[in-house]
């Protein structure tokens, strides 16, 4: 389609804001931008990769007055779109911000709290403090993929370390668009940086400002009461979820509908002993009682409870046998360049007719058929002997409190454990983390032989005993393929269903998510809304209280589309 002289004009704006290498118009070179890491696609006008703070300021601004909406994009790692367009049907053309040449970190009060910037990431953070004998507040899973800090702020993502909660803070710089279309920035780091957007930008990122400036206000950087709500174990609410209204502040939970230049965060110490225990049962009650047991009557809490049944178990060591060896041998660090790789492979591909969907993933899978079997032989002994296994990360003063605990449980109760080898603790830990690469991969290979695949994380109760689910007849006799891996603690599931051929997979959906209803359960739990899901009238009204011409990533929870939340 032909642009309109005036979106010629906002694409040289653009241009000269950030330079023509960094502005894309072709749809293969926005792609990787306008299509989610697993779920979601639409349109874009344009892609900018902006390389100042200043810049994105200064582009949405040009944005604003062309009467263009803008969708602020990080690493692009979300599950369910949230940071993506999602079809056609928008009022306004659309112009996508990328921050992720933006990764500056800073560091404030011995690195007891650091700045992140717009495109910093996890990984960046956890390799920064290091050195000053501090980690991030997430450290499982996302920061492998190259996840960004201030995404998961937006998302008020994570949760799996058990003391820490979900990510969190009311201290960070935003803009924002106002009732009368206005662009402010509003600044809430707790830093003084100037007067102007201008002046507090670029002093910001240039970093120019003294410890005199730095000032720690009665604003939390994490969730500080998490801890004792995650221990209520009768409580009849869950722990955490995505729409938690006691959560969403400012960029906290905004899911993009400001634009968030920085955000500023707690840290903490790196522990001085770690233990890793392999949990087996075969009861699901059993990880019940020891849930509440650990929880209610701990001192010291474990760091991390990461389940995995054992269907995921082995959709996992099957189809993602390459992850983990290109993780496990060359590093984290790698796995967002393999993104990209991946990324351009199936652009290539999908130009060429007789090629099949997701080339790179049907490569690796082949390749990988020839790497050999990579799990500890203990590990592969449980799987034989146990139909459920929970990875508990202890740390300190922790690690003899559950040693003894186990003990004493597994004397009189079906199961049992083992302590890991440090070796087999970060294999254990990384079989799980590729679990949720594995189960699309899985469906990539296989998708012709059942129907679509569902993946849905729900948040159960805090006093649900019966975790493990069992789904109605009616219901279960159409599903293929179940796999549930997730964070035990905190009661957040990670539930993937392939349905069976010309099973109505969106009805079904509706029909799992009513079961979840009735059982007092929260969804999503830690992956934003997106574009998969409805947002609850109170986060719909955070979003419009923050937003209220509709500016910023319209459509988001499945609200309207359309300028000034028009239906």
């Amino acid at each position: 389609m032909a642009l309109t002289p005036e979106q010629n004009q906002l694409i040289d704006t653009l241009v000269s804001i950030a330079g023509r290498n960094y502005v894309f118009t072709d749809k293969g070179k926005m792609q990787a931008y306008t299509n989610g890491f697993r779920f979601g696609s639409g349109e874009a006008l344009a892609v900018v990769r902006a390389g100042t703070l200043l810049e994105i300021w200064q582009a949405l601004t040009a944005c604003f007055a062309a009467d263009v909406a803008v969708i602020m994009q990080a690493a692009n790692t979300g599950l369910t779109g949230g940071s993506t367009p999602d079809g056609k049907d928008y009022d306004r053309p659309l112009v996508i911000i990328s921050t992720m040449r933006i990764d500056q970190i800073q560091l404030i009060d011995d690195a007891k709290q650091i700045i992140g910037l717009a495109g910093s990431t996890l990984f960046g953070l956890e390799e920064t403090l290091a050195p000053h004998g501090r980690e991030p507040h997430s450290v499982i899973g996302s920061s492998c993929i190259g996840a960004s800090i201030v995404g998961g702020i937006c998302n008020n993502s994570g949760g799996a370390l058990v003391r820490r909660g979900p990510a969190y803070t009311e201290l960070s710089l935003y803009a924002q668009v106002d009732a009368n279309g206005e662009l402010s920035l509003v600044n809430n780091l707790g830093i003084d940086l100037g007067t102007t957007p201008e002046q507090i930008l670029t002093n910001l990122q240039q970093q120019n400002y003294s410890t005199q400036d730095v000032h720690f206000p009665d604003k939390k950087a994490s969730d500080h009461e998490y801890q004792t709500r995650v221990r209520d174990v009768d409580a009849d609410t869950p722990s955490r979820f995505n729409a938690d209204s006691r959560r969403l502040y400012e960029a906290s939970g905004c899911a993009g509908k400001v634009a968030v230049f920085a955000v500023r965060i707690d840290t903490y110490p790196i522990a001085k002993k770690k233990q890793i225990f392999y949990v087996g049962a075969n009861e699901a009650s059993t990880f019940a009682i020891i849930r509440r047991d650990i929880l209610s009557q701990f001192k010291n809490l474990p760091a991390s409870g990461e389940y995995l049944h054992r269907d995921c178990y082995d959709v996992s060591k099957q189809y993602g046998k390459d992850m983990f060896f290109v993780i496990d041998k060359f590093g984290p660090n790698t796995i967002p360049k393999l993104f990209s790789l991946k990324r351009t492979v199936d652009r290539i591909a999908d130009k060429i007719s007789f090629l099949p969907k997701k080339m790179s993933d049907r490569l690796m899978q082949y390749a990988s058929a020839l790497l050999p079997n990579h799990l500890p032989k203990r590990m592969e002994q449980f799987r034989d002997t146990y139909q459920h296994h929970w990875i508990l990360e202890t740390e300190d003063d922790g690690v003899e409190e559950t040693r003894q605990y186990l003990d004493t449980l597994f004397a009189n109760n079906e199961g049992g454990y083992f302590e890991c080898t440090e070796k087999e603790g970060a294999q254990a830990l990384l079989h799980r983390f590729v679990t949720g690469g594995a189960i699309g991969r899985s469906h990539i290979m296989n998708g012709h032989k059942n129907g679509a695949m569902m993946t849905i994380d729900v948040a159960f109760p805090r006093n649900e005993r019966d975790w493990f689910e069992t789904l109605p007849p009616e219901i279960d006799d159409k599903i293929a393929n179940k796999w549930y891996y997730g964070h035990l603690f905190c009661h957040v599931m990670h539930q993937n269903y392939i349905v069976k051929k010309g099973v109505d997979a969106k009805l079904l959906k509706q029909q799992i998510l009513a079961t979840f209803d009735q059982r007092g359960a929260e969804y999503p739990a830690e992956h934003n809304v997106g574009h998969e899901y409805a947002a609850k009238p109170p986060l719909r009204e955070f979003y419009k209280k923050l937003d209220p011409t509709n500016s910023f990533n319209p459509g988001i929870g499945k609200t309207s589309k359309l300028k000034d939340w028009a239906e």
